[in-house]
C-alpha cells in the first residue's frame, strides 16, 4: 500500500461488520492506528480472530459509551484524525408494518449513533492537523427501495446532518463527507438474499439491474473511504459520494 494514512489515528464504528472491517483493514495497511468500535469483538461476522484494529466496545446509541470510547483514544493518543460512522441496521417494512420500537431503534443506531459519536469526537478531532469524518448514507437517501421506509428516512437524515456538520466544523479544520453505497456484498445483503427463497436468481437480478452488471464489495467502499480520510481529499467536504455501480443514474430501476 501507499502509506496514505501514516501516523493517523482512526476510529471506525461498526468496525467488526462487513464494510467496517474492510475499512479498518485498509486503514491499517495505509499506516493508521485504528480502533474498531463495535458491540462485540466479533461483530456481525463469525469471530474476531485476525480482525484488524484495536477493538473498543461501543454501543453507538449510548452517550456514556461514546464518551468512554473517546476517553480511551485520548488516553492512548491525545487526538483523533479520522472518524468513520459505519454502524447501521436495516428494517425491511413499509411504515404501516413498522412498529414504533422499530422506528426508534433504527433512528437510534443510524442517526443518533452518528450524532453521539461525532459530538464526543470533536474535541479530539480539533487537535488533528487535518481531521476527517466520514458518515454512512445510502443511495436510499436519494431514492427509495420498496419496503425500506424507515431505513430511507434515516439515510436522508444522515445526508442532511453531514452537510450541516461540514458547514459548522469546517472552520475547525474538520472535513465531513458521507459515502452513499448501493448494493454491497455484506451480511446485511446476504440476509436479504436468503429471505427470497431463490438466492441465485435474486443475486443475478441484482447484478443485472446495475449498468456495471455487478454489486459492490466492502473493499470497493473501503477504497473510497480511505481516499476521503486521506490528505489527498483535503478540499472535499460537505459532499454525498454515491457508490452504486451506476444504479441510481438510470431513469427507472427494476423492482426486485
Amino acid at each position: 500500500m501507499s502509506g496514505m494514512l501514516d501516523g493517523k489515528v482512526a476510529l471506525v464504528t461498526g468496525g467488526r461488520g462487513g464494510v467496517g472491517r474492510a475499512v479498518c483493514e485498509r486503514f491499517e495497511h495505509e499506516g493508521a492506528d485504528v480502533y474498531a468500535a463495535d458491540l462485540s469483538a466479533g461483530g456481525s461476522l463469525a469471530n474476531a480472530e485476525g480482525a484488524p484494529g484495536t477493538f473498543v466496545a461501543l454501543d453507538v446509541t449510548s452517550e456514556d459509551a461514546a464518551v468512554a470510547a473517546m476517553e480511551q483514544v485520548e488516553s492512548d493518543h491525545g487526538r483523533l484524525d479520522i472518524l468513520v460512522n459505519a454502524a447501521g441496521i436495516e428494517i425491511e417494512h413499509t411504515i404501516e408494518e413498522t412498529t414504533l420500537d422499530d422506528w426508534n431503534r433504527i433512528f437510534a443506531i443510524n442517526v443518533t449513533g452518528t450524532f453521539l459519536t461525532s459530538k464526543h469526537a470533536l474535541p479530539l478531532l480539533r487537535r488533528s492537523d487535518g481531521a476527517s469524518i466520514i458518515n454512512f448514507g445510502s443511495y436510499d437517501g436519494f431514492i427509495a427501495d420498496p419496503q425500506l421506509a424507515a431505513y430511507c428516512a434515516t439515510k436522508g437524515a444522515v445526508h442532511a446532518l453531514t452537510k450541516a456538520m461540514a458547514c459548522d466544523h469546517g472552520p475547525d479544520g474538520i472535513r465531513v463527507n458521507a459515502v452513499c453505497p448501493g448494493y454491497v456484498d455484506t451480511p446485511m445483503l446476504q440476509s436479504f438474499f436468503q429471505e427470497s427463497g431463490d438466492i441465485d436468481s435474486l443475486q443475478q437480478a441484482v447484478r443485472d439491474v446495475h449498468p456495471l452488471r455487478t454489486f459492490g464489495t466492502p473493499t470497493d467502499v473501503a477504497n473510497l473511504v480511505n481516499w476521503l480520510a486521506s490528505d489527498e481529499a483535503r478540499y472535499a467536504s460537505g459532499q454525498l459520494w454515491v457508490l452504486d455501480g451506476g444504479l441510481s443514474a438510470q431513469v427507472q430501476q427494476m423492482s426486485l
